[in-house]
């Protein structure tokens, strides 16, 4: 897939105000607000703004911070991860690869046994593709 650059105006007019804020200005939804935070449905996870596979839901698990949490992304060649250090904290960001919405954060505080990552992410950056 190749990369996706469209104007804010064109982002406003194909998403919410609140998917804008948080997919194009790195906002955030409250915990345990989002559609997934708690979804067990099986599918493929994909990005909101240009429908790249991010995560699949074998790779879901329940972190009990209210967002959906994943061990690893389908394919890390779609994910970007880049040092945040807003908000008085240094954390790592994930974007989508090809058209650079703001997806969430990766931390170290995920399952030991898959490899201890927690990629927490917004629920309004994704549409699930059930199986």
């Amino acid at each position: 897939m190749s990369i996706v650059n469209k104007t804010d105006q064109e982002w406003r007019q194909e998403l919410t105000a609140d998917e804008f804020r948080i997919l194009r200005q790195k906002g955030t939804e409250p915990a345990f607000s989002g559609v997934y935070w708690d979804t067990k449905t099986e599918g493929v996870y994909r990005c909101k703004g240009c429908n790249t596979e991010l995560f699949r839901s074998d790779d879901k698990f329940d972190s009990g911070c209210g967002w959906p949490s994943f061990t690893r992304p389908l394919d890390v060649e779609n994910v970007d991860e880049h040092r945040d250090v807003s908000h008085g904290m240094i954390r790592t960001e994930v974007t989508c690869h090809h058209c650079g919405s703001h997806l969430g954060h990766v931390f170290n505080d995920g399952p030991r046994a898959t490899g201890g990552l927690r990629y927490c992410i917004n629920s309004a950056c994704l549409n699930l593709e059930e199986k």
